[in-house]
C-alpha cells in the first residue's frame, strides 16, 4: 500500500481524518464515494463529477489490491493500487484519496464522517454500506455500456486469452 506520496491528494486515513475535521470547521460539505476503479471509464468520470457537485470536497476510498482481489477475483485488479491512485489523483473532481483494505468501506466512512455518500445506481439504497453513518445518500444512475467488467470482456474478445 502507498504510504508516502508527494501527491497531496493521496493521504493516509489518519491524516485524512484530521484534514476533514479542519474542513468541517470551515463549514465544508464532505462527499465520499468508493470503489476499485480498476479500468477508468466514462461511467466513473460522470460519477465523480456528480459526487463533487453534491458538496465541497470529494473524498474517494480506494480498495487496495488485496481488497479488490477478494471482491473481484484472483485476476483482479488489472492495475495496481499505486497506479490507480495516481491516475485518479489527476482528476479535477477528486480532492482526496485514501485506501481501505476491508471488503466494505464501513470502517472508513465511520472514521472519516463524511456528510454525503454517493454510490452508483446499480446499488439499491438498502445495499449501500454506510448509509446510516451520513446525513444524505445520493445514488447516481448507472451509465449503460460502461463497466470495467464489460471492458475486460471486450479486450478478451478482441485479443484472446
Amino acid at each position: 500500500m502507498l504510504k508516502n506520496s508527494s501527491n497531496r491528494k493521496i493521504q493516509t486515513r489518519k491524516a485524512l481524518q484530521n484534514i476533514i475535521k479542519r474542513l468541517k470547521k470551515q463549514s465544508k460539505k464532505i462527499v465520499f464515494t468508493n470503489g476499485c476503479f480498476d479500468l477508468l471509464h466514462l461511467g466513473h468520470i460522470l460519477l465523480f463529477k456528480k459526487a463533487k457537485s453534491c458538496g465541497d470536497i470529494l473524498v474517494l476510498g480506494l480498495n487496495t489490491d488485496e481488497s479488490a482481489k477478494r471482491l473481484k477475483g484472483p485476476k483482479r485488479p488489472l492495475v495496481d493500487e499505486r497506479s490507480r491512485a495516481r491516475v485518479l489523483s489527476e482528476l479535477e473532481s477528486i480532492d482526496y484519496i485514501t485506501f481501505f483494505n476491508e471488503d466494505t468501506p464501513f470502517e472508513l466512512i465511520k472514521e472519516l464522517k463524511p456528510n454525503i455518500l454517493v454510490k452508483g445506481g446499480d446499488y439499491r439504497l438498502n445495499e449501500i454500506v454506510g448509509r446510516n453513518l451520513v446525513e444524505k445518500v445520493v445514488r447516481f444512475p448507472f451509465v449503460e455500456g460502461y463497466s470495467t467488467t464489460s471492458l475486460i470482456k471486450k479486450i478478451v474478445q478482441a485479443y484472446g486469452k
